[in-house]
């Protein structure tokens, strides 16, 4: 005779007061424990590459200004362009490079950026490349 032979054929016992767990519930209980809140975003965070900013040679800021004279001369026809500019990235050091076709609606000279029909604001230390369209 066994040890538990007077009890192992008994039904498994419910309780009157407490319902009975969800199957899913009963596994959270087992799940791992997170010690570290965090850590694994922290994580693919630092593996996310982000560029550094190239800084222009005297020959490429010489082209900059005279594509920027020359949308400033044709500014009431609307001149469109593809502007090579740098986004800094808002977690870490470093950005992106954006590629972007835009008409220029405006160059700010106070805040020294170029405005486009949409609204948007191109600062010109962040203008890597202008071709014009």
């Amino acid at each position: 005779m066994g040890k538990y032979d007077d009890i192992i054929n008994l039904p498994h016992h419910t309780s009157q007061r407490r319902p009975r767990m969800s199957l899913q519930n009963r596994a959270a209980q087992f799940s791992p424990f997170a010690a570290l809140t965090g850590h694994n975003e922290a994580i693919r965070e630092t593996q996310r590459l982000t560029d550094s900013k190239t800084e222009l040679d005297r020959d490429a800021i010489e082209i900059m200004d005279r594509k920027l004279k020359y949308l400033q001369d044709n500014i009431k026809n609307r001149p469109q362009a593809a502007i090579t500019y740098f986004v800094p990235d808002e977690r870490k050091t470093g950005g992106c490079y954006v590629t972007a076709t835009v008409n220029i609606s405006k160059i700010d000279s106070y805040e020294s950026c170029l405005v486009t029909t949409a609204g948007n604001r191109i600062p010109v230390r962040d203008i890597y490349a202008i071709e014009l369209l």
